[in-house]
């Protein structure tokens, strides 16, 4: 199976929290994703991936915050997060990787 190179573009890492390890009870997963990548791409780079059925893909931003370091201020940046909800039956292991 040849996977298309663009699709390690999209995907940037998952995301492993206790929020998003609470939702793999539902069948989701949590991804970091390019700031400029739509839901079809997301859905796109999943399926070729991990070789899962992907049922719906949320997507939301988290602005960057405002963090000091010794007195100087710096910014984070912007993180695009996708929440990807999986066919029943269907499951990723975050944990090992590709």
């Amino acid at each position: 199976m040849t996977t298309d190179l663009r699709h390690y573009d999209v995907i940037v890492s998952p995301v492993i929290t206790e929020k998003s390890t609470m939702a793999s009870e539902f069948n989701q997963v949590v991804f970091n994703v390019a700031k400029k990548a739509t839901k079809p791409e997301i859905k796109a780079a999943i399926e070729a991936l991990f070789g899962v059925k992907v049922m719906a893909v949320n997507t939301l931003v988290r602005k960057g915050k405002v963090k000091r370091f010794r007195g100087t201020i710096g910014r984070q940046g912007d993180v695009k997060k996708a929440v990807v909800t999986l066919a029943d039956g269907q499951s990723i292991d975050v944990a090992t990787g590709l």
